[in-house]
């Protein structure tokens, strides 16, 4: 079983960048696909971006496209995100999520992943 840690979160200036990092414990880290989700104060949380087992595949959201970037390094167990152009609405927490699985596609659905760490804040000033 792979527990999720995640880093890197604080305040921002809007149009500024800030480096996420999901750190994993356990061996068996290489076989996870891995989704950053995140959750605004009164709002549903949403699906953000996602990268499957062996980084094949990357997926976002409309909302962060061109702007976040997911990436995975297997051999240090961590899945950045990167995220530029940063705008008030980005504010929310931010989860690392994950699910054992080799397919080359993912579901951006809550439910299908079924590892979570805690959360760190991202704030963004106007």
């Amino acid at each position: 079983q792979v527990q999720l840690v995640e880093s890197g979160g604080g305040l921002v200036q809007a149009g500024g960048s800030l480096r996420l990092s999901c750190a994993a414990s356990g061996r068996t880290f290489s076989s996870y696909a891995i989704a950053w989700f995140r959750q605004a104060p009164g709002k549903e949380r949403e699906f953000v971006a996602a990268i499957t087992w062996n980084g094949g595949n990357t997926y976002y959201a409309d909302s962060v496209k061109g702007r976040f970037t997911i990436s995975r390094d297997n051999a240090k167990n961590t899945v950045p995100l990167q995220m530029n152009s940063l705008k008030p609405e980005d504010t929310a927490v931010y989860y690392c999520a994950g699910r054992a699985t080799r397919l080359d596609d993912v579901l951006r659905v809550q439910g299908y992943w079924l590892t979570w760490g805690q959360g760190t804040q991202v704030t963004v000033s106007s």
